[in-house]
């Protein structure tokens, strides 16, 4: 049986991470929304600021694990094409966001988010809760908390990320397109 998802517990070095967080702080932040609203969610389905990333190089170490995940286990048709989102979630403000998948089916675009990448960005001893979660899938490893872990899945699988209780959790997130799903 194919794996519903692909892992990399050291994906990416410590320095590189390091790098990527201080060029993404530097962005405008913004209070989450979902799929592009101008309003921020009900705070029982998300609490989250972003910073938006358009920077291809990033793009390109991304494209690297989706890549590989896709021969190895996921086999989708996909582009190297991303949205790419720095995410913070700070106890302080119950960050979390429930129960979602990653794909607008409402969409009149003729592509759709066909995988999703997340890498851990924060020291596991930095923050506490924050788990990520699949709702209908196996849960990956627990190094999947260790800073610079990649995880690659279909963006069409449910998930969430549990309430922050200590701390902030740092994530990037990316959604790879391809032709709409059929």
């Amino acid at each position: 049986m194919r794996s519903l998802w692909q892992l990399w517990d050291s994906g990416i070095p410590e320095e590189k991470i390091d790098s990527l967080v201080e060029f993404a702080s530097q962005l405008p932040e913004q209070t989450a929304t979902t799929f592009g609203s101008t309003t921020a969610p009900p705070p029982e389905v998300r609490s989250s600021t972003v910073r938006w990333i358009n920077n291809e190089d990033i793009r390109d170490t991304l494209w690297h694990f989706v890549n590989e995940a896709n021969i190895e286990a996921l086999g989708v048709e996909v582009m190297n094409r991303a949205e790419m989102q720095y995410t913070e979630y700070h106890a302080e403000a119950n960050g979390h966001y429930g129960w979602h998948n990653d794909v607008n089916w409402t969409s009149p675009k003729l592509i759709d988010r066909k995988l999703s990448l997340t890498v851990q960005l924060s020291d596991p001893a930095d923050y506490e809760g924050g788990d990520f979660e699949f709702r209908d899938a196996p849960m990956p490893p627990a190094t999947l908390k260790k800073k610079g872990a990649v995880l690659v899945f279909p963006s069409h699988l449910y998930h969430r990320v549990t309430p922050v209780t200590m701390g902030t959790r740092l994530s990037l997130v990316a959604w790879f397109y391809g032709p709409k799903w059929r």
